[in-house]
C-alpha cells in the first residue's frame, strides 16, 4: 500500500472526529519556546534558508534554471500549516518532526522564503494510526481540539515574540487549511490582527461561501481576493483535470449545500502572470513514490527539486452547477520537444494499491502546480499591504 493512504482517511474521519469531546490542552504555549518546535523560522539554517530552484523546460526542450532566493529581509511574515503528513504511530503526533513534516516543508513552503520571513509550526496532528482509529470506531485517544490548539499556540507565540506589527500570510493544506480556519475563525476574524493579515491561502479544502457572495460561510467577515492589491482576503481552491471534474463523491470543489458553494479564487488570474508551476522532481511526492513511470523517465538529467513547463499546462476557476474547482488542463499541442510521456503523467493523484481515487482530483499539487503564481501573488499582496501602512 501507498504511504499516501493517510491522505483520503483525513476527510473520511473529519465529521466523526469532530464531533467528539475535547480534552484540555496544556503546556502548549511553553512549547513554541524551543526552536524545535518549528521546521522553519528566519534568521537559522533549517528547509526554508536555502535557496530553491526549478528547471524549466522550454517547448523547444531547452532547459533553464531559476532560483528562488531566501530573503532574509522581506516585508512580510509567513505562517504555514503543513497537511497530513505523520506516520507517527499513536493517534496524535509529536512536536519531533519527521521525514513527512520536513517533506511537506520543503516541497509545499520552503520557495515562500523568497517572498517572506518563513515560519512553520510543528503541531500534533492526527496521524495514519489516530484516523484508521476513528474509521474504526475506536477514537479513544483521539482528541480534534488538540491540532488546532497547537497551531493557535504557536500563532500566539509568533505574535508575541516575532511579528512586531508585521503584515503576515497564512499558508495551508488539506489538514493545515482546516486548522488554519479554526485558527481564522477563533483569532483574526473581525480582531484587532486582522489588519495584519495580507491574505490566507486555504489550499485543498472546502471555504464555503453562501452562493454568490464572497463572505458569510466559514469565514464570517473575511472575503475572498479578487486582486493582487486586495489583502485581508482568501485564496481558496482544490484542483482537477479538466477532464476529470469532481464525481458526485467529491471531497472537495463539490457543494452539497443547498445556497451554499465551494469557493474558488484563481491564483493565475490574480497573479498576472501565465500558469508556473514548481513541480516536484524527487523521488516522493508528500508521500507517494515518483520513482517509477513515464514521470520518472521524463526526469532524467534534471537535478533540482521542482520543474516547470510552461505554456503546456493551463488552469482556471470552474463553475457548474454544485461544482467549483480549478480545472487543471494539459496542452499536449504545446509539447514541442518536451519529454512525450510527460502530459499523460503529470503527478498529483493519490492512487493506493493501483487504484486512483478520482474523489481527490489531484491533491497532492494543489500547492505546487500554481505554486510560482502563489508566490508573485505574494509578493504583491505583500507590497499592496506595506503600501497601506
Amino acid at each position: 500500500m501507498l504511504r499516501t493512504c493517510f491522505v483520503p482517511l483525513f476527510a473520511l474521519a473529519l465529521n466523526a472526529l469532530t464531533s467528539l469531546p475535547s480534552l484540555a490542552q496544556t503546556n502548549a504555549d511553553s512549547a513554541y519556546a524551543s526552536p524545535e518546535a518549528w521546521l522553519c523560522r528566519p534568521g537559522r539554517t533549517d528547509l526554508c534558508s536555502t535557496d530553491q530552484t526549478v528547471t524549466r523546460i522550454a517547448a523547444d526542450g531547452a532547459r533553464t534554471v531559476q532560483t528562488y532566493k531566501a530573503q532574509a529581509d522581506a516585508p512580510i511574515d509567513c505562517f504555514y500549516v503543513y497537511p497530513t503528513i505523520s506516520l507517527d504511530p499513536n493517534p496524535h503526533s509529536t512536536l519531533q518532526a519527521g521525514p513527512g513534516e520536513r517533506r511537506a516543508v520543503a516541497q509545499q513552503f520552503a520557495p515562500f522564503a523568497s517572498v517572506c520571513r518563513p515560519f512553520a509550526p510543528m503541531y500534533r496532528q492526527i496521524t495514519l494510526a489516530g484516523l484508521r482509529a476513528v474509521m474504526a470506531g475506536n477514537p479513544a485517544g483521539v482528541n480534534a481540539e488538540l491540532p488546532v490548539e497547537d497551531v493557535r499556540a504557536a500563532w500566539r507565540h509568533y505574535l508575541a515574540h516575532d511579528n512586531q506589527g508585521r503584515g503576515v500570510v497564512l499558508i495551508g493544506h488539506s489538514q493545515g487549511s482546516r486548522m488554519l480556519i479554526e485558527l481564522l475563525k477563533r483569532d483574526v476574524d473581525g480582531q484587532p490582527v486582522q489588519k495584519q493579515l495580507v491574505s490566507a491561502l486555504l489550499l485543498g479544502y472546502n471555504v464555503m461561501v453562501p452562493t454568490g457572495k464572497d463572505t458569510g460561510g466559514s469565514l464570517p467577515s473575511l472575503g475572498l481576493c479578487h486582486s493582487a492589491t486586495t489583502t485581508g482576503c482568501l485564496v481558496t481552491y482544490s484542483t482537477f483535470r479538466e477532464t476529470a471534474p469532481p464525481p458526485d463523491n467529491a471531497r472537495f470543489g463539490r457543494s452539497n449545500t443547498a445556497g451554499s458553494e465551494v469557493a474558488c479564487t484563481d491564483p493565475v488570474r490574480l497573479s498576472g502572470q501565465p500558469l508556473r508551476s514548481l513541480l516536484v522532481r524527487q523521488e516522493s511526492l508528500l508521500g507517494q513514490s515518483l520513482q517509477n513511470g513515464p514521470w520518472a523517465q521524463a526526469m532524467q538529467g534534471i537535478d533540482t527539486p521542482f520543474v516547470d513547463m510552461p505554456g503546456m499546462l493551463q488552469a482556471a476557476c470552474v463553475k457548474a452547477g454544485p461544482l467549483h474547482y480549478l480545472a487543471l488542463s494539459i496542452e499536449a499541442d504545446a509539447r514541442g520537444q518536451r519529454p512525450a510521456d510527460i502530459p499523460a503523467d503529470i503527478p498529483g493523484d493519490i492512487v493506493v494499491n493501483e487504484r486512483t481515487w478520482n474523489d481527490w482530483g489531484l491533491h497532492l499539487i494543489d500547492a505546487n502546480v500554481v505554486m510560482g503564481n502563489l508566490l508573485e501573488l505574494v509578493r504583491q499582496q505583500g507590497a499592496s499591504w506595506v503600501s497601506k501602512k
